[in-house]
């Protein structure tokens, strides 16, 4: 199973059939606070044994704040992240300095206030937003292409926050852009769409950094509204859902044991491979989630 991406969780591993499948898409589903955050830290960290690179973290929450990710890195893997600045473009000349182009994580969006989908906004807001959701594109190219060329094959994408339709949600409109344009798309067009009138002058660096997209693992941390496990599993998938495109769907969710609360996963989906769809009681602990391992 040596072109499985481990996940950072043997037992989770063994629960996948030796790891996730390169080349496709993982989505983790879970309410807030459950553990979706530290499973993803886990799986891009993993990336530093298996390739060589961490991992990367695209953040998309937009109510102005964070997931964390910069403490539960350090605090659980002593990683310091190194994070892109919105704004501040890297310049052609410098995407093939590993130093300048090599960045851990990005928070694409900046906005304060309560969240926001398509149809909290008035019509001119949304053509503003719009606007500048091509420039959140453009950057968004500029980090996953400035990562992939320098050995990156793993990325999490976080944040993405429920929205009563999946077409309602700016986020899911970002998430398909990202998913498709860059993460499912050749190398030398990907170069295409981030130099434009500057890709003849790179050309020769282009070729000389390819890099094979079917080997870049990703996986979309999906916040839901539902808490309990047993809710999860009867979760019906919208047209337009995510999931419904999804090869790997793992569910995380709590049940109740007496008088007490606690946490399990399971594997839901797992397309083109076996797996084990038992559902694991697991902690999360100073080292990360921690599945049963007699489950």
């Amino acid at each position: 199973m040596s072109d499985r991406l481990q996940t950072g969780i043997s037992r989770l591993d063994e629960l996948l059939g030796g790891g996730l499948l390169p080349g496709t898409l993982t989505v983790v589903v879970g309410a807030t606070g459950i553990g979706k955050t530290q499973l993803g830290l886990q799986f891009a960290r993993a990336g530093l044994d298996q390739e060589g690179e961490n991992g990367v973290i695209f953040d998309m929450t937009s109510r102005g704040d964070t997931q964390n990710h910069a403490d539960y890195a350090q605090r659980l893997f002593s990683w310091e992240l190194r994070d892109k600045p919105v704004g501040e473009n890297i310049h052609p000349d410098q995407m093939w300095d590993r130093a300048a182009a090599r960045f851990d994580s990005m928070h694409i969006f900046n906005r304060a206030g309560r969240r926001v989908t398509i149809s909290d906004m008035e019509f001119d807001d949304w053509k503003t937003w719009k606007v500048d959701l091509s420039k959140k594109i453009n950057e968004a190219i500029a980090f996953f292409y400035g990562n992939f060329v320098h050995g990156v094959r793993r990325c999490v994408i976080d944040g993405v926050e429920p929205a009563d339709k999946p077409s309602d949600s700016f986020q899911f409109h970002m998430f398909e852009y990202v998913y498709h344009q860059i993460l499912r798309k050749e190398a030398d067009w990907v170069a295409r769409d981030l130099f434009r009138v500057q890709f003849r002058k790179n050309a020769e660096q282009v070729e000389r950094h390819m890099y094979d997209y079917s080997r870049v693992g990703c996986l979309l941390l999906y916040t839901c509204h539902e808490m309990m496990m047993d809710e999860l599993l009867e979760r019906r998938i919208q047209s337009g859902d995510v999931l419904s495109n999804a090869s790997t769907i793992i569910l995380m969710g709590k049940y109740r044991d007496g008088m007490k609360m606690c946490r399990a996963l399971s594997v839901a989906k797992h397309r083109g491979s076996a797996c084990d769809e038992s559902i694991v009681p697991f902690e999360i602990t100073d080292a990360g989630l921690t599945l049963d391992a007699g489950s």
